[in-house]
């Protein structure tokens, strides 16, 4: 069966620095009828069980970890017995959310997932986060940006840990030079094509922000 990619948008709170925001998050599930995995478990892990309808969980996958893109990942993970990946080097961020309760998994860069015949490349690409990923699947002709590349452009990277160079590298190096038609499923707000944000790239180095 050929695997798709499902979306819901579950809505919570954001917070860092403290500062705390109400957001909508992306969440994106791809498999098929039998088997899935969960790029960020946001908010929801009754939504999310619902959206999976019985289908075999097998990862739950943290593009990084700000708060409003994990906290449902351990009860998601206590549902349904899978595993937590993350990556390294954002568990201090973990822990700001979970103190007790660590990932069960690393994300490293270049890394393949495989569900439901497809496969999903982890790209590190810090900036927004330290830790933060992309997960590349060119079976669905799709990206899944987390909050490091937006319709518009980078993620913000006014708040701790995050760095502004890091994510134009990161974007520059990872992002852009995959195919243009590559669907940019980010973790907030709508879509995009890497062709669509690419030629805006100079513009947002100008910017500065």
């Amino acid at each position: 069966m050929t695997a798709r990619i499902d979306h819901l948008v579950t809505s919570g709170t954001f917070s860092l620095d403290g500062g705390t925001w109400d957001v909508d998050n992306n969440v994106w599930i791809v498999g098929d009828d039998t088997e899935a995995i969960v790029i960020d478990a946001a908010h929801d892990a009754d939504a999310i069980l619902a959206a999976l309808g019985g289908r075999t969980l097998r990862a739950v996958v943290c593009t990084h970890a700000h708060n409003d893109h994990i906290d449902a990942a351990p009860a998601l993970a206590a549902a349904t017995g899978a595993p937590v990946l993350l990556h390294p080097d954002d568990l201090p961020l973990w822990k700001q959310t979970h103190p007790d309760r660590a990932p069960d998994g690393d994300l490293a860069d270049g890394a393949v997932l495989t569900v439901a015949g497809t496969d999903l490349t982890v790209l590190h690409t810090p900036g927004h986060a330290p830790g933060a990923v992309c997960l590349h699947a060119p079976g669905l002709t799709s990206v899944f940006t987390g909050d490091t590349l937006f319709q518009g452009g980078p993620g913000a990277t006014g708040r701790s840990f995050s760095h502004f160079p890091t994510i134009i590298d990161s974007i520059r190096d990872r992002l852009l030079t995959l195919p243009p038609e590559t669907v940019v499923r980010t973790g907030h707000g709508d879509t995009s094509t890497i062709g669509a944000e690419a030629p805006h790239f100079q513009e947002w180095v100008d910017r500065g922000h």
